[in-house]
């Protein structure tokens, strides 16, 4: 099983070949290929190949699926005593990929 650890976004993900993941938005449109370089780890038949901090060589290809937003998360705020709140709301915009390929590193 091939997989590989990638940093977008802040976060770090581990993937596989045809996996879908959701990831921070990323500018990119519906359909577009994006290439990750910022591999940090790679695996496979070959063992467990650990970047210092990447792995040179090595990329990840994903397509984009579609742009979307994530669950609604509230936030309240409420002053005891007071008679006072606040209630907002915030939706995370996201990106759905599916990852197409491993680059091996060379």
């Amino acid at each position: 099983m091939t997989f590989a650890v990638i940093r977008t976004g802040g976060k770090q993900y581990r993937v596989t070949p045809n996996a879908v993941l959701t990831v921070e938005k990323l500018e990119a449109e519906p359909g577009a290929t994006i290439t990750f370089h910022e591999v940090l780890a790679m695996g496979g038949e070959g063992g467990l190949q650990i970047g210092a901090p990447t792995v040179p060589g090595a990329a990840v290809t994903a397509t984009v699926l579609e742009q979307t937003r994530g669950d609604k998360v509230l936030i309240l705020k409420k002053r005891r005593r007071k008679n006072s709140r606040r209630k907002r709301g915030h939706r995370q915009h996201m990106t759905v990929l599916r990852v197409a390929s491993i680059g091996a590193a060379a």
